[in-house]
């Protein structure tokens, strides 16, 4: 569980019991229930994180609502949208493994997360990710009902595929731009995990050509 959990529980479990204590017990009930739904939203589970040679996971559980060509500094990429509800588990992690080249954090407007303008013009963090010849970003955008982005690493950190790197609450959408060769595994309206659901696979990782279809798993990266 992500310790913000805490933060927005506690102070509820104790307005409710002042609550219950100057009037009756069942008029804490409210605060005890809106308490548990922060603990429920903030869960964290375990994730088993593919091994697959090149395999690029899905930092984010959620929809995939969009997967279409965009320009990047005059180069042809992929983008795959991936947007998170508010019952989704809303950790985010990072798509492939290797070290973050930059980090940017843009202000912006808070439009509804579905709306492709979002991408461009939301509150959104800007991560790239450069790995066995890959260069790879991510973005954690905020939504109509996300109001803060948090992002745990830094330029010169080292990632592993599948690692716990942030999060963002309530409602948001999570956009990955990757190179256009790659395979693609997913398709609009999947339903993706993070970590666990292979997005794609780079084909200019060197093992590529020898791996094949099938491939193994690892434990969840921490």
């Amino acid at each position: 569980m992500v310790r913000d959990a805490y933060y927005y529980a506690i102070p509820l479990v104790a307005a409710g019991a002042l609550i219950g204590w100057l009037t009756a017990p069942l008029w804490a009930f409210p605060a005890w229930l809106l308490a548990a739904f922060f603990l429920w939203f903030f869960r964290d589970p375990e994730r088993v994180v593919a091994g697959e040679p090149g395999a690029l996971v899905s930092p984010a559980d959620g929809k995939v609502t969009d997967v279409s060509p965009v320009t990047v500094d005059g180069v042809t990429r992929t983008r795959i949208s991936i947007f998170l509800n508010v019952f989704n588990v809303h950790v985010n992690r990072s798509p492939i493994a290797g070290t973050i080249r930059d980090v940017k954090y843009h202000k912006g407007k808070f439009v509804n997360a579905m709306n492709a303008a979002s991408a461009e013009q939301n509150e959104q963090n800007v991560v790239t990710v450069e790995g066995d010849g890959q260069t790879v970003i991510f973005k954690q955008i905020a939504g109509l009902l996300a109001r803060r982005i948090v992002f745990n690493k830094k330029v010169g950190d080292r990632v592993e595929r599948g690692e716990r790197v942030g999060l963002i609450k309530f409602g948001s959408r999570v956009d990955v731009v990757l190179d256009a060769s790659a395979d693609l595994r997913i398709k609009v309206g999947d339903h993706v995990k993070g970590g666990a659901s292979v997005l794609a696979r780079l084909r200019t990782h060197p093992e590529f050509a020898e791996a094949g279809s099938a491939g193994k798993t690892t434990q969840g990266a921490r």
